[in-house]
């Protein structure tokens, strides 16, 4: 059964603004390597945080929209948690008419 997701990161502000894109070509390879497929890849920026994090105010905000049969991603979440750049991450499944609206599970399937 399909689900879709949404993954928000938060890269730390001391990763060096070149290696910003490698750090988003890593975690979107730890989502296709568990089956998933990328609907949509969104860079915010550089953000400041509402509260401080880590003695940090600022922060790269990346958010994907994903689709997959595997429930939870639990490798890439774990690699999430483990990794030194990332802040802070949140993934949680969106609701199957909501992805129906937002188009989703026919553009993951293109992709």
């Amino acid at each position: 059964m399909k689900r879709a997701y949404e993954l928000m990161i938060i890269i730390d502000a001391d990763v060096v603004s070149s290696d910003i894109d490698a750090e988003i070509r890593h975690v979107a390879n730890l989502i296709t390597s568990e089956g998933a497929s990328i609907a949509s890849t969104d860079n915010w920026g550089m953000r400041q945080f509402a509260y401080e994090i880590n003695k940090k105010n600022v922060g790269t905000y990346v958010v994907w929209e994903l689709v997959t049969d595997t429930p939870g991603l639990p490798n890439m979440e774990r690699q999430l948690r483990i990794s030194d750049t990332i802040v802070r991450h949140k993934l949680f499944r969106l609701p199957n008419h909501e992805a129906t609206e937002r188009g989703l599970f026919a553009e993951a399937t293109k992709v």
